[in-house]
């Protein structure tokens, strides 16, 4: 089984958002999180919580912007 990119769930401190997924994506998620769990041995039992660190990672990954955010820093305080 290949090495999936997503590592262990975090539970924080979280700021309340919502949205509306495509049937096909949450279908995703969903399986997402079914193969990280046997990956893991953890149960993640609502895969509405791999949005984040998805998000997270996609953001940690991405050349362009990381370039752009040390070009100019953004201000994270809410």
């Amino acid at each position: 089984m290949a090495k999936l990119k997503l590592g262990p769930i975090v539970d924080e401190k979280r700021i309340k958002v919502t949205v509306e997924l495509p049937a096909a994506l949450h279908r995703d998620l969903a399986a997402y999180a079914e193969a990280l769990g046997r990956e893991q041995g953890q149960a993640i039992t609502d895969p509405v919580k791999l949005i984040v660190p998805s998000l997270e990672r996609f953001i940690a990954t991405d050349r362009g912007f990381s370039g752009t955010r040390r070009a100019a820093p953004v201000d994270n305080q809410p």
